[in-house]
């Protein structure tokens, strides 16, 4: 029998070409290797500074001059992808990359490598937004909840096993492997997206009437955001006379960068986007999630790092379980897409990223893999619970002429969540670290039996030191303190985001259920 429903009712959808079909695969592959390389390098930082004799300072730019570049990029995509089509972006971003890899393994100083990991980051973050809009423009809606996945799965994996690739590629080679290993697959993805891609065309008309002055404003304003969430924590924010003065002018630049969106004839960011409710609360949903994943994976491995004394290689062995929930739930997520209103699945994974981080704010100095073990299952299903339908219903409901350009704010949402998160996480382990420094000492204070049998049997350890032992156990007392102090700090931090993540199940019904809309063509 013919399947009369699908003739009396819509058209059956045309079938995707194969050529579309390896072409998107070769850009989810390019935006994976964009996305690892934010985190890849973190792990070997050390490494990195003894080859190119920098100083800690200086080391810390590695990371953040690629994040700096990315975040302007990133917004910067959609208006290009326009004016140049998405053919020639994505393989001069792919292209790009890949040679600035290639720069990044061949640095013999630190100035070097800080400025072709700029170049990398500025270059590479032209992939990230390109795929979510290509995302929609080649599969039909019915065809989302197979691709969705894969995208969520790249997204939020990619960040979370940076560290430990980084960790096998140095220990068992050497730090420039950490950018060789682009080499080969970028080349592959390059060749194979100035091949296939054939998505669109390009509009040289928008290159005729680009608005530099927004261009520069927004290169101001979020890059010295980026700079004042990135080192603030560490300087002390305000009292730094150097973030108060980029603080400054962040603001600035900030005022000019949104009169010219909107009063510009031609914004290279347009903000109408937002006029969609939505798009306006996925991309908040979205930043908060890019402080659960940045956050999260700073988290771990600064508890794993410093208290447990784990290196690089041992903390990736710990945390592998989240990057493995993540893969076989990817598939799961899929299947519930076409059966289950996203908005519960958006609830059922706020709730289980708080159960998470509720039993991980009771962190002891003597947790390890089992006692890390549930924490990272509810965080692993849980990412890919939220970020599948928050990038349906965000995305989802706008038309296909404004997909390029909100699919860069969209993702800029999630980096900036992340820059936010770990600038707020930071600020908070640093004061309540000194918080509970203070309150321990109190305990601890001379004439409370706790602390004077401790120093007792810390003092009897160090005997063999003759007089220097009670020296050595007053230090090695204050070193316990100042341990136990920061495992407490870590504990506030996920009960902090325990109560984030609760507020935003509160938030899910202001987003309503896309259409069906097909997107093929």
């Amino acid at each position: 029998m013919s399947a009369a429903p699908a003739a009396a009712g819509r058209p059956a959808e045309p079938a995707i070409p194969v050529r579309r079909m390896l072409a998107f695969l070769a850009m989810v592959f390019g935006m994976f290797m964009a996305i690892l390389d934010i985190q890849i390098v973190s792990a070997s930082l050390r490494e990195i500074q003894a080859g190119l004799s920098a100083s800690a300072e200086e080391i810390a730019w590695v990371q953040t001059s690629y994040l700096i570049a990315e975040v302007i990029m990133i917004p910067l995509s959609g208006y290009l992808a326009r004016a140049l089509s998405t053919r020639v972006l994505f393989t001069l971003a792919a292209g790009g990359f890949t040679l600035a890899s290639l720069l990044c393994a061949t640095a013999t100083n630190i100035e070097e490598m800080i400025l072709y990991r700029a170049l990398q980051g500025f270059i590479g973050g032209g992939m990230i937004p390109t795929v979510f809009a290509s995302s929609f423009q080649i599969f039909p809606r019915s065809k989302q909840p197979l691709v969705a996945p894969m995208i969520g799965l790249v997204v939020t994996l990619a960040p979370t096993i940076g560290p430990t690739v980084g960790g096998y590629l140095t220990d068992l080679f050497s730090w420039h492997w950490l950018f060789l290993v682009n080499l080969v697959p970028g080349v592959i993805v390059t060749a194979t997206a100035w091949t296939l891609i054939d998505f669109d065309e390009p509009d040289y008309t928008l290159l005729q009437r680009f608005d530099w002055l927004n261009l520069i404003s927004m290169a101001v304003f979020l890059g010295t955001l980026e700079y004042v969430l990135e080192e603030g924590p560490a300087k002390d924010w305000f009292d730094d006379e150097r973030i108060l003065l980029l603080t400054i002018l962040c603001v600035t630049s900030c005022m000019v960068f949104f009169h010219r969106c909107l009063t510009s004839p031609q914004p290279i960011v347009d903000l109408k986007a937002y006029l969609n409710p939505n798009f306006a609360v996925g991309s908040l949903f979205s930043f908060v999630m890019g402080i659960g994943l940045f956050g999260l994976t700073y988290l771990y491995p600064v508890y794993l790092g410093r208290v447990r004394g784990y290196s690089a290689l041992q903390i990736g062995e710990t945390l592998f379980i989240t990057g493995l929930c993540m893969f076989f739930a990817a598939p799961l997520v899929g299947r519930l897409m076409t059966r289950v209103d996203p908005r519960f699945m958006m609830v059922a994974g706020f709730g289980g990223f708080s159960i998470g981080t509720w039993l991980a704010s009771y962190i002891t100095k003597d947790w390890a893999f089992h006692e890390l073990l549930l924490p990272q299952i509810f965080r692993g299903v849980s990412l890919m619970m939220c970020m599948v339908p928050i990038n349906n219903l965000a995305l989802g409901t706008l038309p296909p002429d404004r997909l390029k350009n909100a699919s860069g704010l969209y993702n800029l949402t999630r980096n900036l969540g992340g820059a936010v998160g770990l600038a707020l996480i930071n600020t908070m382990i640093n004061d309540r670290w000194d918080l509970h420094i203070q309150r321990l000492h109190e305990t601890l204070s001379w004439g409370r039996g706790v602390g004077e049998e401790q120093l007792a049997r810390l003092a009897e350890r160090f005997a063999p030191l003759g007089s220097d032992a009670s020296l050595a156990a007053i230090r090695q007392l204050m070193q316990q303190v100042r341990q136990e102090a920061l495992v407490m700090a870590l504990g506030d931090v996920f009960a902090a985001l325990t109560g984030i993540f609760l507020l935003l199940i509160l938030m899910v019904p202001i987003m309503k259920r896309s259409a069906a809309r097909g997107g093929a063509h």
